[in-house]
């Protein structure tokens, strides 16, 4: 297959309710989009990244920058027959995350149209040794007081779920009435999860300890910035209360995990697509934690597209062996999508495979255009 042309968008995606952490208020998301295209437009793929500076230092600029260096380089596969050369191109970039999630957006792109242009799923490109039928999705609750912790876990327990992750932030007071909330919405019956955007110090993780352990938690996600040496205290304590520490912005790239889990102060890792740079990178972690017997998440960025949030779910239909699932939030939290459907789940958080090729989502391109101003911003045609 002749790849035509690849075109990189800047993506807008507004959501229909603001979503807060400790770190950022956020009312939309600032993505990038990547089209490949063969046969003169008339086969297309595409892949989404969702650059965060405070995960991997990339920004959306720089994310485009990125994309139109990387797909100019010599070892892009503009003819492109088989996943290996998919993979040749991602293991001959460079080193570190500062590029992972432009690396995510192209090389879910090349998968998306290889696997289309075969009448295939993505999956089929990869070992289906932990494949799973369907997966069961958690659902995330916002930094809020106890008001917005009840309405927004009134709507969750509504669709059967009982795996909850909490934004939570310095705020041990708002932290309190946010727990209470959960309590009051569902009882005894819930697998709770904190995730605190490394907003805490050594300090304000042990005066929230006791109010963790009350409320049952049983993961804490990166409490701490990476590398902070106060983990060496902290990680003891929490393991004493019964809570399971994870990481999460401390690990985007195997070196960094190979650390960490050397160090052994965290025991269980989110992986996510385009944090650690797509499929290739993902597994290769993923395989290092099974050979440690270490448990793992497949997680997502909030304010992903239906693009992103498909691979999502193709990653997590090969990792049957996960023991939490996020993601597939778009119905609940975009206002608009780039996708003809929105990529969700049902009752009970459970999803299916996708239907249809490729990542299994048809792309408006009306939508997409209109989300990224009406243009890609760079276009490169085949050399």
């Amino acid at each position: 297959m002749r790849l035509d042309s690849v075109k990189i968008y800047s993506l807008s995606l507004p959501f229909s309710i603001p979503f807060s952490h400790a770190l950022k208020h956020r009312f939309s998301a600032n993505n990038i989009a990547v089209e490949v295209s063969a046969g003169k437009g008339e086969l297309r793929g595409y892949g989404e990244g969702a650059p965060r500076p405070y995960v991997t230092g990339e920004s959306q600029g720089s994310a485009l920058i990125d994309a139109g260096r990387l797909v100019n380089r010599p070892s892009f596969p503009w003819n492109l027959e088989e996943p290996g050369q998919i993979w040749d191109y991602i293991d001959s970039l460079p080193p570190g995350k500062i590029h992972h999630s432009t690396t995510c957006a192209i090389e879910t792109a090349l998968l998306d149209i290889l696997a289309r242009s075969r009448e295939k799923s993505i999956s089929d490109f990869f070992s289906k040794d932990f494949y799973t039928g369907n997966v069961v999705y958690g659902s995330a609750i916002p930094l809020g007081d106890g008001k917005v912790v009840k309405e927004f876990g009134r709507r969750i327990r509504e669709l059967g779920i009982n795996r909850v992750k909490l934004k939570l932030g310095r705020n041990i007071e708002e932290s309190r009435s946010a727990l209470k909330a959960i309590s009051m919405v569902f009882g005894n019956d819930y697998d709770l999860k904190i995730d605190v955007n490394m907003a805490w110090n050594r300090e304000q993780t042990m005066a929230h300890l006791p109010l963790l352990q009350a409320f049952r938690v049983s993961v804490l996600e990166q409490p701490l910035v990476p590398c902070d040496p106060d983990i060496n205290l902290l990680a003891p304590a929490i393991r004493e209360a019964g809570i399971q520490l994870m990481a999460d912005e401390s690990v985007c790239t195997l070196g960094e995990l190979e650390r960490v889990m050397e160090e052994g102060h965290y025991r269980m890792v989110n992986i996510r697509l385009s944090k650690c740079g797509g499929f290739r990178k993902c597994l290769e972690m993923i395989e290092y934690l099974r050979s440690g017997g270490t448990a793992f998440q497949i997680g997502c960025h909030l304010g992903e597209s239906g693009i992103l949030s498909a691979a999502g779910r193709a990653l997590s239909l090969l990792c049957g062996d996960a023991r939490y699932h996020d993601g597939s939030y778009d119905a609940f939290l975009l206002r608009e999508n780039v996708t003809d459907q929105p990529v969700s789940f049902g009752k009970g958080g459970i999803a299916e495979p996708l239907k249809g090729p490729g990542l299994g989502v048809e792309i408006d391109r009306d939508r997409l255009l209109r989300l990224s101003g009406g243009r890609p911003r760079i276009t490169i045609l085949r050399p």
